[in-house]
This record gives C-alpha cells, structure tokens and sequence, in this order.
C-alpha cells in the first residue's frame, strides 16, 4: 500500500463517523481509530506475518522508536500548553476544518487573503485549505483583527489545527 493512499484513508475516516478501520491486503495491515474526543487519526502499518505470531486478542500498537526519549519530551508540551492558554485566552482560534495543505493566497503571485494587524468579518475568507484536489475557502466566521499566522504557506495542516488567532471585537 502507498502512502499516499494511506493518506487518503486517513482523510477519508477523519471526516466519516467511523471510530476504528481495519484493512489487511499484501502482508500490510493498516489500523486507525479514533479516540472519542475530537483529534487526527492516528494510523499504524505492520506486515501480517508479525501479525500472525501475536494472539488474535491483542491489540496491535505502532512500533515507536521514541520511546526512550518521550519522558523529556513529555514535560516539555505539558508546560507550554498552559503558557500559550494564558496569551490567548481572549482569542478566537480559527481551526482547520479538514486534513489538507494550507494556501495563504489563491495563486501564488497573489497578495495573501490576511496577514497581522487585517480586520476580518465572519464571512472574510482567509485562506484555502486543499484537500483531494478541492479548494476549500476558510472563512473567519467572526469580526475581528488578525493577531497571528500560525501556519506556513504550503504546509500540511490537520483535521482542527489551529490556523490563526484573532482578537474579536
């Protein structure tokens, strides 16, 4: 299985109602499942012959090769999180709708949509999200000033990723 096939599985369920997929084709097992709170899915491959040696009762987990380096890791994420809730508190968080690749502007020798300092209304369009070959607008969906870009032009961006933050009025 490609992998960009495998992208699109996981676009594919994010955007479903399904909570767990599994697919078996070719010694490759792919098993995603969504945790009940909102967040990506998450997807791991293993060959069916490693499969095959494990009891049909346990569940298959992704090989990480962080695992010794996650406890210094882990503290870090944890402090910042409450750093950044206290800067934005009073801000608006416009959220990626879709996995796709975020685009600032509708063509690339075009001015951005936004960019710092931009007051935007809730139906301004601020950027495009493409995802399959669609061109979706993201509008603001409230008044306000643009505070910050928090995306590249050109990056991949997640199901609920944050793409702005804008001070409302």
């Amino acid at each position: 299985m490609k992998i960009q096939e495998i992208r699109e599985l996981i676009r594919l369920i994010d955007q479903s109602s399904i909570e767990e997929f599994v697919y078996e084709h070719d010694g490759t097992k792919v098993h995603m499942k969504k945790p009940a709170a909102v967040a990506p899915v998450q997807a791991a491959v293993t060959p069916a012959v490693e499969q095959a040696a494990k009891p049909a009762t346990e569940e298959v987990k992704p090989q990480a090769s962080t695992q010794p380096v996650a406890p210094p890791t882990e503290a870090k994420p944890q402090e910042l999180p409450k750093q950044e809730a206290k800067n934005t508190e009073n801000l608006h968080k416009i959220t990626s709708p879709m996995v796709g690749t975020f685009y600032a502007a509708p063509s690339p020798d075009a001015p951005p949509y936004v960019k710092v300092g931009d007051k935007v209304k809730t139906d301004t369009v601020v950027c495009i999200i493409e995802a399959m070959k669609l061109f979706n607008e993201i509008e603001a969906e409230v008044n306000g000033e643009i505070v910050e870009v928090l995306v590249e032009n050109g990056q991949l961006v997640e199901y609920g990723q944050p793409l702005f933050l804008v001070k409302p009025e």
